[in-house]
């Protein structure tokens, strides 16, 4: 089946929730992935922020085998090896030994969860970034600082208020307007979805002692930032802060779907049996795959992530039509001179590179975090050409 033959069965047999695909991809190694007309490219999108280890790492491909040899689904009334040493290794990450985890399938789950708990403080108001995003589930959606994406599915869940991120001065603003309402503040470290916008230097401190002032739980979504795709296993250690809860999911698993909370002590009891919960969670497989990734995720690795990171920043940086490059490891933003960024993602693929682009004019580079130096070599390279051509476009 060519390229076309599938891409014009799409339309047939999908709802329209994504529009037809630019690709019909067959297999991958690495960095680089194959269409169905074979052709390669590199993949610096890595589904969004999700294939931690590239495609085909052998590690995952020994983990899930195995586990799904062994005991496949069992629900939560059973627990399994992988669940136990998954969450473990995670309270571990957290930096707190007493805190507990919930496995869910995907970061708009995790951020229902904490939205839950956050109501079981008895407070019914949620501060959440302008421009954030955390899900399209109808709790997440409503957290979700984008009007374009909460309108048509109006009414949500009350309750929500929008503060300017980075803006500590606004945030107290509503928190002194809610007087002793306030249940929590969401906050992701980076903006993933608007541009790759980092939190501006102290503002995730300034966010915590105003936490502490009011008794408000701190949320950190690292849905997209964590594990490892910063150059920091969270991004939110780079601050020096200790959530009460972080979300997390994208490249937990390295493919796999699977989503994480991990609450402090407190805040995790205000879970009962009951309260919540969910069909697929935790399960052995997605657990057994989470595990392979923490295996390979160490300290020494996310150093490396952080010097390729540099290294891709640089190199782009200097490439024609770029004003600059924003973020941290391998998530880069690529802001453009000009408008030309949807436009990129289309020529881009004729010059063997997947890109991806959040607004008119940034570029969100989020590799593979294996991505070797000559994959990158090759992307940065398609990059020029595709800029270039972009331009000449434009004239």
């Amino acid at each position: 089946m060519s390229n076309q033959d599938a891409l014009n069965k799409w339309t047939d047999v999908f709802m329209n929730t994504y529009g037809t695909p630019q690709l019909h991809l067959v297999k991958g190694n690495g960095a680089t992935v194959t269409d169905a007309d074979g052709n390669d490219y590199v993949d610096m999108l890595a589904g969004i922020a999700v294939n931690s280890l590239g495609h085909g790492h052998p590690a995952l491909i020994d983990a899930v085998s195995t586990q799904v040899s062994q005991l496949g689904h069992i629900s939560n009334f059973f627990g399994s090896d992988a669940a136990l040493t998954a969450a473990a290794r995670l309270r571990e990450k957290f930096g707190d030994p007493e805190a507990k985890v919930f496995f869910c399938n995907s970061g708009g789950e995790a951020n229902e969860a904490a939205f839950k708990l956050s109501r079981l403080t008895g407070r019914t108001t949620v501060l959440a970034a302008e421009n954030g995003f955390h899900g399209r589930t109808m709790g997440a959606l409503s957290l979700t600082g984008q009007s374009g994406k909460r309108e048509p599915f109006a009414p949500l869940v009350p309750g929500v208020e929008y503060y300017a991120y980075g803006d500590i001065g606004h945030v107290r603003e509503l928190v002194d307007k809610h007087a002793g309402d306030v249940a929590a503040i969401f906050m992701e470290p980076i903006q993933g979805e608007v541009g790759v916008i980092p939190a501006p230097e102290g503002f995730l401190n300034d966010v915590r002692a105003l936490c502490d002032e009011h008794g408000i739980l701190m949320v950190v979504d690292e849905v997209q930032t964590g594990v490892g795709r910063t150059g920091d296993f969270f991004a939110f250690t780079q601050a020096g802060v200790q959530p009460d809860i972080v979300t997390m999911a994208k490249g937990l698993a390295g493919g796999m779907p699977i989503g994480a909370v991990v609450a402090n002590a407190k805040t995790a009891a205000l879970f009962t049996p009951g309260a919540h919960g969910t069909t697929f969670g935790g399960n052995p497989i997605a657990c057994a795959a989470a595990n392979a990734v923490l295996d390979i995720v160490d300290d020494a690795f996310c150093v490396a992530v952080k010097e390729k990171g540099e290294g891709l920043a640089g190199a782009v940086d200097k490439l024609a039509g770029v004003d600059h490059v924003r973020g941290r490891g391998l998530m880069l933003g690529v802001v453009l001179s000009a408008p030309v960024a949807k436009d990129a993602v289309r020529v881009g693929l004729k010059h063997g590179v997947i890109l991806n682009a959040p607004t008119d004019n940034v570029l969100r580079l989020t590799p593979p975090l294996t991505i070797t130096d000559e994959e990158l070599d090759r992307a940065v390279a398609a990059l020029e050409a595709t800029l270039n051509e972009c331009v000449e476009e434009t004239r």
